[in-house]
């Protein structure tokens, strides 16, 4: 099974699978969890993980601010030509450690976690959709500030640029709930979660939106999420021109990375964004990360942040 379609038969069954999504929907591994065994693939979601410490970081070797302000510029140069609004920018950079994808993954602390295989490891703090009782919440991520900072909750809550930012995403997801719920509304609007990011904490702001699906919807939930991806907070606005763009700018493959991966246990679906990810490639390992650009981003601050995100929960 490899698709949408192989989503809803499951579904329609009420037989329990996990997902996982690449960036742009176009490869879907699915496996029942009759079938799941741990060598290969290990999941976690956990909304109510206890923290635990550890000593292990990552070494980065990053590309240089010069490069990454071309490809910046070259977003904005779209944004003023009217192509995008939004473009959620993000690079690879190379990382050093002597631990392997199994270590990683049982290390990390994450709400959302993935092992596939010895191919890759995310460990997200970003929902994606979770479906319930007939009602579908999505959560967006966006905007993300060192917690050190002093008065780091006021000043990333007060910053136009930021709110700015939110406000199209958010209304980016309310148009994709849209699509297929009815009586969407955004439940909460810019609430803060701290996140711990190795020898750092960080904030960041989400909201949460809703809406009322039919009453059939664990026959449709690969349609369901088809119409949903690429998740708006990691791609842009408006998606269509704004995947063509990345695609152009960021000059590699996503792959899985800001994909997203989820849990039908047969009654509900949970599923997360796979931001924060490690991907092993020619015996090297890739870390992926990066942020929204708008016509008031700072080539600096969103190199930054682009690094802030590089750490191990």
């Amino acid at each position: 099974m490899s698709n949408f379609d192989d989503l809803n038969l499951l579904g329609s069954q009420r037989k329990p699978f996990l997902f996982i999504s690449d960036f742009k929907a176009q490869r879907v591994e699915l496996f029942e969890l009759k079938d799941l065994t741990h060598e290969d693939i290990e999941f976690s979601i956990n909304h109510n993980y206890t923290y635990k410490k550890h000593p292990h970081f990552l070494n980065t070797t990053p590309l240089s601010l010069e490069s990454y302000t071309k490809k910046f510029n070259a977003v904005i140069d779209n944004i003023k030509a009217g192509r995008t609004y939004l473009l959620n920018l993000t690079q690879e950079t190379k990382i050093q450690t002597l631990l392997e994808l199994k270590e990683i993954y049982s290390l990390a602390n994450a709400t959302y976690k993935l092992r596939f295989k010895d191919k890759f490891v995310c460990f997200s703090p970003e929902k994606f959709v979770q479906i319930e009782d007939n009602k579908i919440h999505t959560f967006p991520m966006k905007g993300t500030i060192d917690s050190s900072i002093i008065n780091a909750k006021e000043k990333i809550l007060e910053d136009k640029k930021e709110m700015a930012e939110h406000i199209m995403v958010v209304d980016l997801l309310r148009n994709d709930l849209s699509i297929i719920s009815k009586d969407v509304k955004v439940e909460k609007f810019r609430y803060i979660t701290e996140i711990e990011a190795g020898d750092k904490k960080l904030l960041q702001v989400s909201s949460h939106i809703s809406g009322t699906i039919k009453s059939d919807w664990h026959a449709n939930i690969g349609t369901i999420l088809k119409s949903l991806l690429p998740a708006g907070s990691i791609s842009g606005t408006p998606k269509r021109s704004t995947l063509e763009i990345i695609d152009d700018v960021e000059e590699y493959d996503r792959g899985f990375f800001s994909g997203v991966f989820g849990f039908y246990d047969g009654k509900k679906l949970d599923s997360g964004v796979m931001i924060r990810f490690i991907e092993k490639k020619d015996g090297e390992y890739i870390y992926k990360s990066g942020g929204g650009i708008t016509l008031d981003s700072s080539a600096k601050a969103e190199y930054n942040e682009l690094l802030d995100k590089i750490y191990l929960p």
